[in-house]
C-alpha cells in the first residue's frame, strides 16, 4: 500500500461560503481511509450542515493539489492537479478514485496530467482553460497556483491566514 504523507509536508483547509464571505479552518486528513471520511472531515471541522458550498483545498509535498467542492446534496466533484498522485500515497490514491480516474503505475514519468472535473469552479469565476493551464504552469508549485485560485475566487486571507 502507499504510504500518506508525512504530516509537514500535507496542507489541508476547508473554505466554506457564507452570506459574509468565505471562512476557512485547516482541516486533519491523518485518520481519512476512504473517500467519505473526506467529507466527514470538512463537515465536522466547520459544523456543516451540507447545504453550503464548500471547498475542500489540498496540497501534498509540492508535488500536487486537489480542490473537491461540496454543494447541497450533490455529489462530490474533484480536481486534482496531477492523476499520478494516486501513485505514491494513500491521500492521492482516495483523490484519483473521487475524480474517477486511475494513475498509471506502469510509467512514471507522464508530466503533469490533470484529471477530474475540469468545470468545478467555472461558476466561481475560475474556467476549466484557466484551472488546466495554472496547475500545469511550469514551475509553479501547487501552493502558488491555490493561491491564485483563492485570489480569484475572493478567499485569499482565509487561505494565507491558515497557511
Amino acid at each position: 500500500m502507499p504510504s500518506k504523507p508525512t504530516g509537514s509536508s500535507l496542507f489541508s483547509a476547508a473554505f466554506v461560503r457564507t452570506e459574509d464571505g468565505w471562512t476557512g479552518a485547516e482541516v486533519d486528513l491523518s485518520e481519512v481511509e476512504i473517500v467519505d471520511d473526506l467529507s466527514d472531515a470538512v463537515q465536522e471541522r466547520l459544523g456543516l450542515d451540507g447545504d453550503e458550498l464548500t471547498l475542500l483545498c489540498v496540497e501534498v509535498e509540492d508535488e500536487w493539489f486537489a480542490i473537491v467542492r461540496y454543494q447541497d446534496d450533490d455529489e462530490p466533484r474533484v480536481f486534482l492537479s496531477d492523476v499520478q498522485a494516486g501513485v505514491n500515497d494513500s491521500l492521492g490514491a482516495l483523490f484519483t478514485e473521487l475524480a474517477g480516474v486511475a494513475p498509471d503505475k506502469e510509467t512514471s514519468d507522464l508530466g503533469v496530467r490533470p484529471a477530474g472535473d475540469f468545470e468545478l469552479l467555472s461558476d466561481l469565476g475560475v474556467t476549466s482553460e484557466e484551472l488546466i493551464e495554472l496547475s500545469m504552469e511550469e514551475g509553479m508549485l501547487p501552493a502558488d497556483t491555490l493561491s491564485v485560485i483563492a485570489e480569484r475566487l475572493a478567499f485569499a486571507d482565509e487561505l494565507d491566514r491558515l497557511h
